[in-house]
Formats: structure tokens, sequence, C-alpha cells
């Protein structure tokens, strides 16, 4: 099984308050998100991480990350260090991440899903979670009639059209299931 998540922002305090997260602490956040995580997730299930995995030091926040279980896959978002538009990107800092156990690939991603065509990045078509769109460049192309999975937007939407925030503060703070995805995809497409 494939699972999807995005904006889990490990380590960072200020996002509790930014997306009125349920969470005292940002020990709590990021013990709960790792939770849903390993509740979710098995050993011989993928998880695809589409960006803002940790803020804050990465070298404290990521290597809880090392233990959960499933096959780890990043797509790079704005805060991630080794995505290719952040400039302070160091070879020590990607080699963190491969370190815990993803395998990165930058920029989108494109596959099937069932019987839809489906693009993967951290960011959306339009939309953004302050007021104006950044990182324009960077957002995907998505051939007509595809479907997008994004994050960046936090909660801000779960469904937008064709565009679907797999971001945990939409999904209850927890990784969800293309199971899941297709249901959503299939009563969008139906009406």
């Amino acid at each position: 099984m494939r699972f999807f998540t995005a904006d889990l922002h490990l380590g960072h305090a200020n996002i509790i308050g930014f997306c009125d997260r349920p969470f005292a602490s940002v020990e709590a956040m990021d013990t709960a998100l790792l939770a849903g995580w390993t509740d979710a997730v098995g050993d011989d299930d993928e998880i695809w991480v589409l960006g803002d995995l940790a803020m804050g030091r990465i070298a404290e926040s990521l290597p809880p990350v090392a233990s959960l279980p499933g096959r780890k896959h990043l797509v790079p978002g704005n805060h991630d260090r080794c995505w290719p538009g952040n400039r302070r990107v160091r070879p020590q800092d990607v080699q963190v991440y491969v370190d815990v156990g993803f395998e990165i690939h930058p920029g989108s991603l494109e596959f099937q899903l069932e019987e839809y065509s489906v693009v993967a990045s951290h960011f959306p078509i339009a939309g953004d979670s302050q007021v104006e769109d950044r990182f324009v460049d960077h957002r995907p192309d998505v051939p007509a009639g595809g479907w997008l999975l994004h994050g960046h937007v936090h909660e801000k939407w779960k469904a937008n059209g064709r565009q679907i925030n797999v971001g945990v503060d939409v999904w209850g703070f927890r990784p969800v299931s293309e199971t899941m995805l297709l249901g959503l995809m299939r009563r969008e497409a139906s009406g």
C-alpha cells in the first residue's frame, strides 16, 4: 500500500500557532505526528512525503524518522534542506535525509493511481498557505484530466478541483492511504 503526507514541520514550534494545531508544545506535536505515521504505515508499505518534513535543526528533528515504518520517499518542499530551490542547500544536509532512509525525488513525479494519472509535488498548481502564491516557478504542470497530490497549503483545503492536499493538517495529523485518495478522486470526478 502507498501512503502520502506533507507538511509535518517536525521541530517547528511556530507552525502550531500558524495552523492552529491542537498541540501544547512542539514535543507533543512531533510525538503525535510520529505516532500517526506508525499507526498508519506498515513496514512493507511505501510512504511519500510531499515536502516540508522538518524545520528547525534537522540534526535533531530528522533522526526520529529513521525508525518509522515504510519505504520512505521525499518530494522536497520549500522548507526541506534538500530542496533544489533552497539557496542554503549543502551536501551534508541532503545526506541527513538519506541517512534516515529517504529516497529523494526533486521536483515533481508522475505516476498512475489505478485509473488516474497523478502528479505528486509539494506545490499546488495555484494557491498557498499565505495570501499570495509563492514559488510560482516551481509549480508543477499537470496533464489535462490529471490529478495533483500536493502539500504547501496546510489547512486551506483538502480538495480543490483536481488538486488534493495530502498535508497532515487536513488528514488528522497522519498519512493518507492511496485507497482513501482514490475514494476522494472518484467522488470528486463523479460530482
